[in-house]
């Protein structure tokens, strides 16, 4: 049984092992596939995995040995699932892998905008603080979050585990969520109108998409504080640009763009006071370990007959 990783770099930057995958077939991993050698290189392959290179239709089409697509994500929109239903292929995903390190990632970036904890260390380094005529100084606004309000939009595992954290902050914790319903729960408008920090742990659905806009924007209080290392086009990027610059919004915290790698046209790198990160919320050696344990054991129980982390059942 052949196993082709089309674009395994970022699972696996070498500090990890495929060993667990190369067991169970002839495995070949790429680092990187660009879309014209997809189907080329899974051509006879059986199982194939990706995590940010599509597969679609006619690569589908191109591969008929193709039985199994695993995705090294949570997000499977790089697959056409409907024409791998079609084509009697199970395409699974890895849901839980990274709540944890994504809850943290999101904290980070928050206590980042309080503290500008880089920024200062920074100027020590250059001299700064030796030079300074008193025994401290700092050049941004310093913030406390006990007491303040943290409004969480989309309450599964990942908002819960941010909340829960924000929580042990002192804060207290709003949510709001259509499939989810808990003690936190308000409605969005009153999310939107009471919360000194928003963060955003939501699918993205067309429901969902652009949620943060001009119009719910000026919902929010004066120097509210939004966070997103969720999905980049739950934003609308010039409408936060602009806030951001207006001052309406103090701060952004960022690990996701509507385009990945940005584009260096993207409103938000002229924005004020915006904390942007490589899409890395994902990727501390332990949320990659548990992905690439979960990613192999898909496999094991397709081949066992059991397949669980089905997205096209």
């Amino acid at each position: 049984m052949k196993i082709v990783v089309l674009d395994g770099y970022t699972e696996n930057p070498g500090d990890l092992s495929w060993d667990g995958l190369g067991s169970l077939g002839e495995l070949t991993v790429y680092d990187r596939t660009p879309k014209d050698k997809v189907a080329e290189r899974i051509a006879d392959a059986e199982i194939v995995y990706t995590n940010k290179t599509p597969i679609s239709r006619e690569t589908m089409d191109a591969c008929p040995n193709i039985r199994f697509i695993g995705v090294l994500a949570t997000g499977y929109n790089i697959v056409d699932v409907a024409a791998a239903k079609e084509k009697g292929i199970k395409v699974t995903n890895v849901p839980t892998y990274g709540t944890a390190a994504v809850a943290q990632m999101a904290i980070a970036l928050l206590l980042e905008i309080c503290h500008h904890t880089a920024h200062h260390s920074e100027a020590v380094y250059a001299g700064r603080w030796e030079t300074n005529p008193d025994w401290c100084f700092w050049d941004y606004p310093l913030i406390e979050l006990a007491d303040k309000t943290m409004g969480i939009i989309g309450y599964g595992r990942i908002g819960q585990a941010t909340g829960k954290i924000a929580k042990a902050l002192g804060m207290k914790v709003i949510a709001y969520d259509t499939y989810v319903k808990a003690e936190e729960s308000v409605d969005l408008d009153t999310l939107l109108r009471t919360s000194d920090v928003i963060t955003l742990h939501c699918p993205l659905f067309p429901e969902t998409q652009g949620i943060i806009n001009k119009d719910n924007i000026a919902k929010m209080k004066d120097g509210v504080i939004i966070l997103n290392n969720s999905r980049g086009p739950l934003i609308v990027e010039q409408d936060l640009c602009d806030a951001l610059n207006s001052g309406k919004v103090y701060a952004a915290g960022l690990d996701v763009v509507s385009t990945e790698p940005i584009k260096g046209d993207n409103p938000l790198l002229k924005a004020k006071n915006c904390f942007i990160t490589p899409h890395i919320s994902w990727a501390p050696k332990e949320s990659r370990s548990r992905l690439m344990d979960i990613a192999v054991d898909n496999l094991k129980k397709f081949l066992d007959g059991t397949p669980v982390n089905v997205v096209n059942p």
